[in-house]
């Protein structure tokens, strides 16, 4: 008889001040963050990166309380959609899959063995796809199969995007209903959707079709907005978490908020519509960064819509996500991680600075030069920061 297990993969982030630097490590080890041509620089990059990105990203922890909460959000999905699944009458047990903090996805891996679970269906809690993040995902769970004989014998069912399930869609219409029906003029107020960004290239030269469905997205939540209100509020869409000199996709989140602003919008109803947990973008850089920007604007009033969490419809239909796996046809981890077809998952294919969309990363180019240029001060006794006396 199956024994089924659902693995719920997502990014992590650190849950205290101390495990910020570890995180950011563990984030910049990774080859899609920044690649470089010889691997053995690989470690002691990230080691100089993260050390030197700390400081900046623990006052932002600090300001959000010290800690992200993703994986306490993320470990009570699991438990409501294992509850939901079994009310169904699947005897499914779910499992979180973390890729850059604990818990990790060796980590998960180890308890499906152990419980000696033989039928996974796989969900990121990614709706769009992107190489950077399901595919991110992905692969790490095909590296970790890739190298153990009994991983290789449990069946994996994948599931790659789920942007456009109606239970996502209209979970997302009634949480942003909800606070449009607070405002002034709930039918003036403008709909605003920000979503992380991702580098321009990504999806104009490895076939990235995060932006396509990001709009396609925003699209449909309208649509059934404006069933729940009996009327159709305007809207914008933007992008956000942009960091480094180099093009991601726009419009930029903080440009829209300035015409919005210039072009007489006072009412505000911010949408994080990639971003299905709380974490540091969502209450950070929107709450505090984006309202404060927006104000000074002269947007009078900036009402964010909370991110899904255990919303009970959008915990539904994770379980409609997965029944669907388990009774139709059979996507597997190496097609899930060659899918959508053209998309290359990995775009620095040749070797070249790269870029990863997560707001903790900044510019890998810069972050490089400084630090080969520091290891030459050090084991060269000589160089710029000795010609100015800082050495």
């Amino acid at each position: 008889m199956a024994r089924v297990g659902i693995l719920l993969m997502n990014l992590g982030g650190p849950e205290r001040i101390q495990d910020v630097g570890p995180f950011l490590y563990n984030l910049f080890s990774d080859p899609e963050i920044i690649r470089l041509p010889i691997s053995v620089l690989q470690k002691p990059l990230a080691w100089g990166i993260s050390s030197l990105r700390s400081n900046k990203s623990q006052k932002a922890y600090r300001s959000i309380g010290g800690g992200s909460p993703l994986r306490r959000i993320t470990e009570q999905q699991a438990r409501e959609l294992q509850s939901v699944l079994r009310q169904r009458g699947i005897e499914a047990t779910s499992y979180v899959a973390m890729r850059y903090w604990h818990p990790f996805t060796e980590s998960a891996v180890a308890d499906i063995k152990a419980d000696e679970i033989n039928q996974v269906v796989v969900l990121p809690l990614y709706p769009h796809f992107s190489i950077s993040t399901s595919g991110s995902s992905f692969r790490e769970l095909r590296r970790l199969r890739d190298r153990d004989v009994e991983f290789q014998k449990v069946s994996l069912r994948c599931i790659r995007s789920w942007y456009d399930h109606p239970g996502y869609v209209r979970s997302m219409a009634e949480l942003i209903a909800e606070q449009v029906n607070l405002c002034e003029l709930p039918g003036n107020a403008h709909v605003f959707f920000t979503a992380h960004g991702v580098p321009k290239i990504y999806v104009e030269e490895a076939g990235d079709p995060y932006q396509k469905e990001i709009e396609a997205c925003s699209n449909l939540i309208m649509d059934e907005l404006e069933k729940v209100l009996g009327s159709r509020n305007p809207s914008s869409l933007s992008y956000q978490s942009r960091v480094g000199p180099e093009e991601w996709l726009q419009p930029y989140t903080e440009d829209i908020l300035e015409k919005l602003a210039n072009e007489g919008t006072r009412e505000l109803v911010v949408v994080p519509i990639s971003f299905v947990s709380e974490h540091i973008e969502t209450l950070q850089e929107i709450d505090i960064e984006y309202r404060n920007l927006a104000k000074n604007f002269g947007i009078v009033n900036f009402r964010r819509v909370p991110a899904l969490d255990t919303y009970p419809l959008f915990i539904q239909g994770l379980a409609d996500l997965v029944i669907t796996s388990l009774e139709g046809p059979e996507i597997s981890l190496d097609d899930a991680s060659e899918l959508p077809a053209g998309v290359k998952l990995y775009p620095q294919e040749k070797w070249q600075w790269g870029w990863n969309n997560s707001s903790e990363v900044w510019n890998g180019r810069v972050a490089m030069i400084l630090f080969l240029e520091f290891l030459l001060e050090v084991v060269g006794g000589n160089g710029p920061l000795h010609m100015i006396g800082l050495l």
